[in-house]
């Protein structure tokens, strides 16, 4: 455990980081596949589903991280305490299964980014995708998190500037923005579509994980003046990161909405990429691709990172890292090998992740909330109702999405 021994003597800024690991996950390939098929699909339509997406990420990930700092428990152990052994059994499961669409669009993203640039069968680029997260968990334990979190902040960089390249290219109309606030579906598959982009961004995972990665960093601190400053570095932490992941997550929808819809195969990551290097040139496709690829390795290092931490908090036991990141890399593999379609499988994937959204949400408000475990860093009630808010919003789009799918 790595733990920061005086956060009261460090400049603030240098208490920033798990944030940034956890918003790894909401930048990963899955958004890149939602996001540009909505864009080219429905236009402006979904911006507001980006939006409000972030700002329950905002609120989620602080809960996250508030729980690990004051209770010195992972999300996972917190919610294991509280379970008999059946119902932990039932619970990891359901956990693992998330994780494992977690890893499909991580690496199947990445297969994508490699084919792209260099024109690497899917499998090959699969396997050396994983291989490549693995080295990232590698430089985890033997150089610890503080370096672990200053490499994955250097792919996110490069994520942003892949993305937010191609907007400041062709900038979208204004007006075509605000009106996409505007709360509106047009059809099953724009829900369909909005249940993906809420998965790709609320994602069940990171929940998990920015628990432990609090704690991991900061330690378990008394009540006082030391977990107040903490909890603020935190807040902030968290605001600056959802920032940059939404602004992120907005451009990838921007860029289909002003330059690929109405083109043909443009609900593909490949044909997306090569439609925006016929409309902005092969500059602007190669960063698009290049911060597809910096996503695919990181996303994945954190995805097989969260795993490891659910099955440790939920089972009380761990297997090598080898063997976990194989295991749950066969199923992407598995995918690949088929010849399923790679983007509509990652559009899938997010949508496995937004069932799995209330499994993560409901424990995470209950326990913030319970004074008994918190002290005096229990939830208020408003932040408390809102957390219900988040929880209840992303079930309802679930039942409704079943039932569009259903009736078509």
């Amino acid at each position: 455990m790595t733990q920061d021994v005086h956060p009261r003597s460090r400049p603030g800024w240098l208490l920033l980081g798990p944030a940034f690991v956890a918003a790894i996950a909401y930048v990963d390939p899955g958004n890149v596949a939602a996001n540009v098929s909505a864009g080219a699909q429905f236009g402006f339509l979904l911006v507001w589903v980006i939006v409000l997406a972030n700002l329950m990420a905002y609120l989620v990930q602080y809960l996250s991280a508030k729980l690990g700092l004051a209770t010195g428990l992972s999300l996972p152990q917190a919610v294991g305490d509280r379970l008999g052994r059946p119902s932990r059994l039932a619970y990891w499961i359901q956990a693992e299964l998330v994780a494992m669409a977690t890893d499909l669009a991580e690496v199947v993203g990445g297969a994508i980014a490699l084919y792209l640039l260099f024109d690497l069968p899917l499998l090959v680029g699969g396997v050396i995708t994983g291989a490549v997260s693995l080295l990232l968990l590698v430089v985890k334990d033997r150089r610890g998190q503080q370096t672990f979190e200053r490499v994955i902040i250097g792919l996110l960089m490069i994520i942003a500037i892949g993305f937010l390249t191609s907007l400041v290219a062709a900038p979208p109309s204004i007006d075509d923005v605000a009106a996409g606030l505007i709360p509106r579906f047009d059809g099953a598959e724009s829900v369909l579509l909005a249940a993906a982009m809420l998965g790709a961004t609320v994602m069940p995972h990171a929940v998990y994980l920015h628990s432990g990665l609090a704690r991991d960093r900061h330690g378990h601190p008394e009540p006082g003046p030391m977990r107040r400053r903490l909890l603020r570095a935190t807040r902030w932490d968290v605001g600056i990161a959802m920032l940059l992941a939404g602004a992120v997550n907005l451009s990838m929808l921007l860029i289909a909405a002003t330059n690929l819809q109405g083109m043909a195969d443009t609900d593909s990551i490949e044909g997306a990429y090569h439609a925006v290097e016929s409309t902005l040139g092969y500059t602007v496709a190669l960063l698009f691709a290049i911060g597809l690829l910096a996503s695919g390795l990181a996303s994945s290092s954190v995805g097989a990172y969260a795993g490891a931490m659910i099955m440790q908090g939920l089972l009380r036991r761990s297997i090598p890292l080898v063997a976990r990141r194989v295991i749950t890399l066969l199923p992407a593999l598995a995918i690949l090998a088929v010849g399923v379609d790679p983007s509509r499988a990652l559009v899938l994937s997010q949508v496995v992740l937004s069932f799995g959204i209330p499994f993560a949400l409901i424990p995470l408000v209950r326990l913030t909330a319970n004074a008994r475990l918190m002290g005096t860093d229990a939830n208020h009630g408003l932040t408390t109702a809102l957390g219900w808010a988040v929880a209840g919003v992303i079930s309802v789009l679930n039942v409704v999405l079943i039932y569009l799918t259903v009736k078509g």
